[in-house]
C-alpha cells in the first residue's frame, strides 16, 4: 500500500466508488480507497437497484438526475456494462390525498427537469396489465426512472478511477485515525499506514464505528430490509416472446411496497411498517457478518404479501425463488449525511445512505465537486451532516430510524410532526403553552409551537395538501399580530456569543454587511466563496467587542462548524455557543410597547429605543434580558432573549400584562405568513449556498465598499457581469390549496422560474410567494402562472414587501 495521497475514501461500496471516481474525473490521480474485504461486500451487493427520482424537493430530485446520468454514461466510459433497465416508474393513487400529492408534484417535476406524466387508469393498466381492476383515480409515471446491477456499477466506477490513476485497495481494514501536527490524517490499517490531505467516510454499516474512531456520533443507524423474487411469470414470458418492453417499476400506497420484474419473474418489495421493523448493528457491526444474509422474516409484512397479491394476482400464483433480506443505512429523514464533519478538518461523510445505489452517483459527483472545488453548483444543504445537532443521539436516532422506514409509504403532508422521541428538547414554556392549546411541531430537537388550537377544538384531519378548517386558527393568529399583540416562543433560535480583542476584525472579514456599533443590531450574511449564502445572522454589539449573533435553529452545528473554521489560532476571538442558556419570546404588534412599557425601567420610546437597537436590563424579576427591537413579523416588537431559568416567571409576567392588551400566542405558522407578506427571506430556502446575495435579493445587507470579506471577490464578478435572475415577489389567486415551495411559474405555457416558499398571506387574503425569476420578467405586473394541486392560477409580480412596504409600522 502506498504511504500517501491526496484523499482516502473509506468504505467500497457504491458510495464510496462513486466518489472515487468523481474525484477521478475532476483530475485528482492521488487518491486511494481501503475497502475492509471486497467491492460491494456490504448493502451494495444484495441492493435491489432501483433508482426512483420521484420527490418533492427541487434540489433532491435534480441531484438525482445527475445519478441517472453518471449511470446511463458509465458504460462508454468504462467499456462495462452495468446492466441500466430504464424501465421507468409507475406510482398509483387510490386515494384524494395521495392525487392531491402527485399533483402538487406534477410542476415540481417540471422545474426540476424531470420527466412525469400523471397517467388515467386506463392509461396506467396498459403500462401494466397484469394489474387487478382495483380502484385507481390516477397514476404518475416517470419514465427516465429504472434499475440497475448495483454490483456491475460499483465496479464500473471503480475501474473508470482506476482507469485514471486511483488506487484501490482491496481486505484492508481501517482501524484508526490521528491527525498530524502538520493538519494531515494517519490511517492506520492492518495492511499499514497512510497519510492524506482529505480522509471520506463511507463506510455502509459500519457508520457509526468508523465515527467513533473520529470521535463523531454519526446519527444513523442501520434498518433491516428484504425483498422476494419469484419463479417465471408465464404471463411475462408471454410478453418477452411478443417482444414487449419491460414493465415500470410499480408502486402502491395500498401495498407499501415496490414490485418490478426480474428476469422472467417478479421482485417483491415490501416496506417493513414501525412495529415491525428491525435495526442492525446498533452497537456495532458483528464480527461475523461479511458479504451475508438475515433470515427471512415473512411476518413482518404478511399484510403487505396480501394486499400485493391482490393488487397482482399472477404474484400470488408464482413460486418463490429467493428471498433477500440484509442490512442498509438508515437516517432520520432518510437521506444521506454528505459534507463536512463537524469539528474536524479535511473529513467528509458520505454515511447514513438509504439507497447506496441512487445514491452513489449523485454523492460521488457532488461531494467530489465540494471538496475538489470548495462549493458545489447546486445547493447540497438537505444532505449536509450538520443539519442534526447533537440532539441526534443513537437513542433519539434509534427511535427516528424506525419511524421514517416504518412509515415510508404512507401518506405525508406539508409541514407534518411525527411523533417518534417526542418531546425531546423543551423550554420551560412547554408545559403552559401547552395549557393555552399549542400543537408542536421540532426544530432542531425542541418542541416548537406550530399553531394554538382553542378550546373545544379537535386536531384530526390537520394535515392536508388543502386548506383545512384549522386555517382560520392560524389566520386568527396573524390579526392578533397585526391589530393587537402576540407572542411568539422563539426559544430555540441558534445563539452564539463572539468576543475578545480580535472579535470586531474577525467578524468583519466574514460577515457581508457592516458591523453594528454597539448598542445596535442589523442583519448580516455569511457568504459562500462564490456568493452564495451559507449563514444569515442577526448580530447585536452588546457592548465594545461583545457580538451575539442569532440564526435559525437548522443551522446550530452548521454554522458553529463554519465559524470554529476560521477562528485565529492566537486565541484573540472566543466564540460560544450559547443556544441553551437563553430562551426568546417575541413580543410584536402594535400593543407591544403598551404591553412591555409597565414590566421594565427601560425606556422603550422611539426616542430612547429605536429600531435595530439592543438594551438590556430586567424584565419583572428577570435579570440580563436582552431586548431587540427587530422582529421577522413586520410589526412595532422586541424579542426578549432572557436566561433559561427566567423564563417560566417571564413567560406568567407577559401573559397576564396581556390580558389587556389583546394578546394571542402565536405559532410557527402564522409566523410563516407574516413574513411572506413582508417579502422576508427564510434561510436554505429562498437564501441558501446556491443562489447569489443578488439573486436572493439581499442587495441592501451587503456592504461592498467596507472592505474585504468572504465572497466579496464573487459578488463584484456577478455585478460587473450582471445577474441574470432575482429572486421578487409574486401575488397569486389561490382557492382551497396554497403554493407551498418548488412550483414552477409560467407564461403563456412555458416554464420561466420557480417558487422558492410560498403560503397563505391572512392579511392580504390571497397567496404570497418568493419566486426565482429571469431579470426581464421580474417586473412589477408581469402576468404569470403557477399550478397548484394541477390548476393553474393567475399571479402577477408585484412590489417586494406587500405589507407596509416603508415599514412605519416597525419604526413607530
Amino acid at each position: 500500500m502506498q504511504a500517501h495521497a491526496r484523499v482516502v475514501v473509506v468504505g467500497g461500496g457504491c458510495v464510496g466508488a462513486g466518489i472515487l471516481y468523481g474525484l477521478a474525473r475532476r483530475g485528482w490521480s492521488d487518491i486511494a480507497l481501503l475497502e475492509r474485504t471486497q467491492l460491494t461486500a456490504g448493502s451494495t451487493w444484495h441492493a435491489a437497484g432501483l433508482v426512483p427520482s420521484y420527490t418533492r424537493n427541487f434540489n433532491i430530485g435534480r441531484m438525482i438526475a445527475r445519478t441517472i446520468e453518471i449511470y446511463e454514461g458509465l458504460e462508454a466510459d468504462t467499456g462495462q456494462s452495468v446492466g441500466w433497465h430504464k424501465s421507468g416508474q409507475l406510482r398509483l393513487a387510490t386515494s384524494r390525498d395521495r392525487l392531491d400529492e402527485f399533483k402538487s408534484y406534477m410542476s415540481v417535476a417540471d422545474a426540476q427537469g424531470t420527466r412525469a406524466e400523471l397517467l388515467t387508469p386506463a392509461e396506467a393498466r396498459k403500462l401494466w396489465p397484469l394489474l387487478a381492476n382495483k380502484d385507481m383515480l390516477a397514476a404518475l409515471y416517470n419514465p427516465d426512472d429504472g434499475h440497475i446491477a448495483p454490483a456491475d456499477v460499483t465496479q464500473a466506477m471503480a475501474k473508470g478511477a482506476r482507469d485514471r490513476g486511483a488506487k484501490v485497495y482491496l481486505e484492508t481494514e481501517v482501524r484508526s485515525f490521528t491527525r498530524l501536527p502538520g493538519g494531515e490524517w494517519r490511517i492506520t490499517t492492518n495492511k499499514g499506514e497512510i497519510t492524506c490531505e482529505h480522509v471520506v467516510c463511507a463506510t455502509g454499516n459500519y457508520a457509526r464505528q468508523t465515527g467513533a474512531l473520529l470521535g463523531l456520533d454519526i446519527p444513523a443507524i442501520p434498518i433491516i430490509h428484504q425483498y422476494w423474487i419469484t419463479e417465471a411469470v408465464p404471463e411475462l414470458v408471454e410478453r418477452k416472446q411478443q417482444g414487449l418492453p419491460e414493465m415500470p417499476i410499480l408502486r402502491d400506497e395500498d401495498v407499501e411496497g415496490y414490485i418490478r420484474q426480474e428476469g422472467d419473474g417478479l421482485m417483491f418489495g415490501p416496506y417493513e411498517r414501525t412495529e415491525k421493523l428491525k435495526l442492525f448493528a446498533e452497537n456495532g457491526v458483528p464480527e461475523w457478518f461479511g458479504a451475508d444474509l438475515l433470515e427471512e422474516d415473512f411476518d413482518a409484512v404478511e399484510v403487505n404479501w396480501e394486499r400485493a397479491i391482490e393488487l397482482l394476482p399472477a404474484l400470488g400464483r408464482a413460486g418463490i425463488k429467493a428471498n433477500v433480506r440484509g442490512p442498509f443505512q438508515m437516517t432520520a429523514d432518510e437521506l444521506p449525511l454528505m459534507g463536512p464533519a463537524w469539528g474536524l478538518r479535511n473529513v467528509w461523510l458520505a454515511e447514513g445512505v438509504p439507497g447506496g445505489i441512487l445514491w452513489g452517483g449523485a454523492i460521488g459527483y457532488y461531494l467530489s465537486e465540494r471538496i475538489v472545488e470548495g462549493g458545489n453548483s447546486l445547493d447540497t444543504s438537505d444532505l449536509d451532516p450538520r443539519r442534526f445537532g447533537d440532539y441526534a443521539n443513537k437513542n433519539w436516532t434509534r427511535e427516528k430510524v424506525r419511524e421514517a422506514w416504518g412509515t415510508h409509504a404512507i401518506q405525508h403532508y406539508p409541514g407534518e410532526s411525527l411523533p417518534a422521541a417526542r418531546p425531546q428538547k423543551t423550554a420551560p414554556s412547554y408545559d403552559r403553552l401547552s395549557e393555552l392549546g399549542a400543537q408542536w411541531g421540532v426544530l432542531n430537537g425542541w418542541e416548537f409551537p406550530n399553531w394554538y388550537r382553542p378550546n373545544g377544538v379537535e386536531t384530526d384531519g390537520a394535515y392536508s395538501w388543502r386548506w383545512t378548517g384549522y386555517d382560520k386558527y392560524i389566520g386568527e393568529e396573524v390579526r392578533a399580530v397585526r391589530t393587537a399583540v402576540g407572542l411568539v416562543e422563539m426559544t430555540p433560535m441558534t445563539k452564539f456569543e463572539v468576543s475578545g480583542p480580535g472579535a470586531e476584525k474577525w467578524l468583519d472579514g466574514i460577515l457581508a454587511n457592516r458591523l453594528p456599533k454597539p448598542g445596535r443590531v442589523n442583519l448580516s450574511h455569511h457568504l459562500t466563496k462564490n456568493g452564495g449564502v451559507q449563514a444569515e445572522y442577526i448580530v447585536a454589539q452588546l457592548a465594545a467587542g461583545l457580538f451575539y449573533l442569532i440564526s435559525t435553529p437548522r443551522a446550530e452545528r452548521w454554522n458553529f462548524d463554519e465559524l470554529s473554521r476560521l477562528l485565529p489560532e492566537d486565541g484573540s476571538v472566543r466564540l460560544s455557543n450559547v443556544t441553551n442558556d437563553r430562551g426568546c419570546f417575541t413580543i410584536v404588534g402594535p400593543n407591544a410597547r403598551q404591553l412591555l412599557q409597565p414590566l421594565t425601567e427601560i425606556d422603550l420610546s422611539n426616542e430612547a429605543f429605536p429600531w435595530f437597537t439592543v438594551r438590556t436590563g430586567a424584565v419583572g424579576l428577570a435579570s440580563d434580558v436582552r431586548l431587540l427591537r427587530v422582529n421577522y413579523e413586520g410589526e412595532l416588537g422586541w424579542e426578549l432573549y432572557h436566561p433559561l431559568a427566567y423564563q417560566r416567571h417571564l413567560l406568567d409576567l407577559l401573559l397576564q400584562a396581556g390580558q389587556a392588551h389583546g394578546l394571542r400566542p402565536v405559532g410557527l405558522y402564522a409566523l410563516e405568513s407574516l413574513r411572506l407578506e413582508k417579502s422576508f427571506r427564510a434561510m436554505f430556502r429562498d437564501i441558501n449556498p446556491e443562489l447569489s446575495a443578488w439573486e436572493s435579493g439581499i442587495d441592501r445587507f451587503i456592504a461592498l465598499d467596507k472592505g474585504d470579506f468572504a465572497g466579496r471577490a464573487a459578488l463584484v464578478r456577478q455585478k460587473e457581469a450582471g445577474v441574470a435572475r432575482r429572486l421578487v415577489t409574486l401575488a397569486i389567486e389561490t382557492q382551497g390549496a396554497s403554493a407551498l415551495a418548488h412550483e414552477g411559474v409560467y407564461q403563456n405555457g412555458r416554464l420561466v422560474g420557480r417558487i422558492t416558499s410560498g403560503g397563505f398571506a391572512h392579511t392580504l387574503g390571497h397567496d404570497i410567494a418568493l419566486a426565482l425569476l429571469p431579470l426581464g420578467l421580474g417586473v412589477t405586473g408581469t402576468a404569470l402562472d403557477v399550478p397548484i394541486l394541477g390548476e393553474m392560477r393567475k399571479a402577477r409580480v408585484i412590489d417586494d414587501s406587500p405589507y407596509d412596504p416603508q415599514s412605519l409600522r416597525s419604526r413607530s
